[in-house]
């Protein structure tokens, strides 16, 4: 009678769960399908953040500039320096951040990618800190507006931005500075010139 009443308990009132996991070899067989993940990508990032910034305070040179997580576990984390990021302290941070998420079991054991770099050319500057990093610098800076400007990186704070833009050639040549609030800018992206 009691175990009608756990049987007709259970129909009624379903548990819910989540199911993830793989087999992939023969010394993975002891290991359970479940995981539990109560996590979603967001919360995971803040917690990746939170540990990369543990990292690097020993190193006041370095920031971080941006983590994702992107689908499959895959992990970017980009650092960035005052004087350029050496390959041999990504290298350090991400054999400790991937320690790290092992130990803390963020995701599941060796279903995860991750890579610590350097932003590159490609990735426009998101941090006061990297438009400082690079004054001087020639820039194409796109508003969100749809308007472009390419011109030398002059000046940067936390609300605006300056560029000086050459127009024209010979006599004709016209230069004209210029300056963009922070909140104006949809992304600003170093220029490579020959």
């Amino acid at each position: 009678m009691a175990a009608n009443r756990q049987k007709e308990f259970y129909n009624s009132h379903p548990l819910p769960y989540i199911c993830s996991g793989k087999r992939n070899s023969g010394r993975e067989r002891g290991r359970s399908l479940l995981s539990f993940s109560t996590m979603n990508i967001e919360q995971k990032t803040e917690r990746i953040t939170g540990y990369v910034n543990e990292l690097i305070a020993a190193e006041p040179g370095y920031f971080l500039v941006d983590v994702k997580v992107k689908p499959g576990n895959k992990i970017q984390v980009l650092l960035d320096a005052d004087q350029g990021v050496s390959l041999s302290y990504c290298i350090t941070c991400n054999r400790s951040l991937y320690k790290q998420l092992e130990e803390t079991g963020l995701f599941p054991p060796g279903e995860f990618e991750l890579e610590v770099s350097s932003p590159g050319l490609d990735e426009p500057l998101k941090l006061t800190r990297q438009y400082v990093k690079n004054l001087g610098r020639p820039v194409e800076i796109l508003l969100k507006d749809g308007h472009k400007f390419s011109g030398k990186l002059l000046a940067a704070t936390d609300t605006e931005v300056q560029l000086e833009e050459v127009k024209g050639k010979g006599k004709k040549q016209e230069v004209i500075q210029h300056t963009f609030l922070t909140e104006q800018i949809k992304s600003t992206k170093i220029q490579i010139v020959f």
